[in-house]
């Protein structure tokens, strides 16, 4: 007699006697959700009101009514992904046309177009979100191994990229075909510019909203050398650089307190009260990743002091050290904790070891620095690598200080530095 497991929606009971083929699996799981779909509806529902207070405002039967109907038809989605298995499985409605499936559905037409564009995005990812979660436990419970989920979960999440930046294409257009930038507009081409920048998409559907379709645009990201960042100085700044869309207004947004946006080429001239960084030019379906590169670009030169425009590659090694402080808090401890350990004393030989690093190993500019004499300089520099263990000759020594320094100065001081641990092997 065969074994029964539980599914893990719905109370209902199947046979493990065997292993379903992958191309049963997948049209018994959305036959499973769609028998489970009242519960799929309210776990989605339920999720909206509480997340989003807009969704909320929206009449309880009319919203049950829209999410039931969007997800029956991301169920069909999905059937069609896994069915085709490749890019020619993106729907109709995903290639431009047609009606948009899933929670598109329920976000545009009666209630998205009375919902700010942030939220109906935010709606958009809860319910695929909520679709996928019950899509997987039921390919689990049908023996589905992680490699196929996998390759199913890459084909969903790209299609439903796709479907989010045409909502917003949608929403953005709708204000460009009337001749009108309603109070809204702004909001809504920022919140565009900031899903290309942060959301991968398919590249069938994604489309720079900037003139020619696929046009490649440098992706930077933007803040002040000192105090808060201003938009609107950022735009001065950029502006004969900045891409704009069909209504003219620039492609600019502001992220976690930066400004974000698209260029059409790099600055030409020094912009000496921005740190910017760059990502390199790409078609809009490779935005995301190089405004990710962009970031670590301006974190690291911000946290260096420097100002101007910077890719992560002309930034180096101070690049590495942003990205890499577990290495960099181990070289602290290896060749600063035995300064830290002496007080001001140590505290004046790691100046001086600074100072000299930065000047490029040239001792009487490193002195002048100081107002010390270059004798003077030379006898803490002695001391220093008497203390730490430490040759200022060998040029793996040096590059190590440098690098703990570094490490210091875009990571802060440890609040407690333990001695360097010593190699026990032997």
């Amino acid at each position: 007699m065969a074994s029964v497991r539980p599914t893990h929606h719905g109370g209902r009971q199947r046979p493990m006697g065997g292993t379903e083929e992958v191309s049963t699996r997948v049209p018994a799981a959305v036959a499973a959700l769609r028998d489970d779909l009242p519960a799929v509806v309210g776990e989605l529902t339920d999720r909206l009101r509480a997340e989003l207070p807009s969704y909320a405002r929206v009449p309880p039967d009319l919203l049950t009514l829209r999410v039931t109907r969007a997800v029956d038809r991301g169920l069909g989605v999905v059937a069609r992904l896994c069915a085709a298995g490749d890019a020619d499985a993106v729907p109709v409605a995903a290639r431009g046309g047609g009606r948009a499936p899933v929670v598109a559905a329920a976000a545009v037409g009666t209630i998205g177009d009375t919902v700010p564009v942030d939220d109906v995005i935010h709606a958009y990812r809860i319910g695929v979100g909520v679709v996928w979660s019950r899509f997987g436990a039921e390919m689990t419970a049908r023996q589905a191994t992680p490699e196929e989920l996998l390759a199913i979960g890459e084909q969903v999440w790209s299609w439903a990229g796709a479907m989010t930046l045409r909502i917003v294409r949608r929403r953005a257009r709708q204000d460009v075909g009337a001749g009108t930038r309603p109070e809204s507009a702004e909001g809504r081409l920022g919140a565009y510019v900031r899903l290309l920048l942060t959301t991968p998409a398919d590249p069938s559907v994604a489309r720079a909203f900037a003139g020619e379709p696929g046009a490649a645009r440098l992706p930077f990201r933007a803040r002040a050398v000192s105090g808060a960042t201003a938009l609107t100085a950022v735009v001065r700044s950029l502006r004969p650089w900045l891409a704009v869309d069909p209504a003219g207004e620039p492609m600019v947004t502001t992220i976690e307190g930066d400004a974000a946006g698209l260029l059409t080429a790099r600055p030409s001239t020094l912009c000496r009260n921005l740190v910017v960084g760059l990502g390199a030019a790409v078609a809009a379906h490779d935005l995301a990743e190089e405004f990710a590169a962009a970031g670590r670009a301006v974190r690291t030169a911000a946290a260096f002091g420097m100002a101007g425009v910077f890719t992560c590659d002309e930034l180096g090694l101070r690049a590495a050290v942003t990205q890499t402080p577990v290495l960099g808090a181990r070289l602290v401890r290896q060749r600063l904790a035995p300064l830290h350990e002496r007080g001001d004393d140590g505290a004046q030989l790691e100046e001086a070891v600074a100072a000299y690093l930065e000047h490029g190993l040239r001792l009487e500019a490193a002195a002048r620095t100081l107002f010390v004499h270059p004798n003077t300089l030379r006898n803490r520099l002695r001391r220093f690598e008497e203390v730490s263990g430490t040759s200022l000759r060998d040029p793996a020594d040096l590059a190590e200080v440098w690098w703990a320094l570094a490490h210091q100065r875009v990571h802060g001081r440890p609040a407690a530095v333990a001695p360097p641990v010593r190699d026990r092997r032997g």
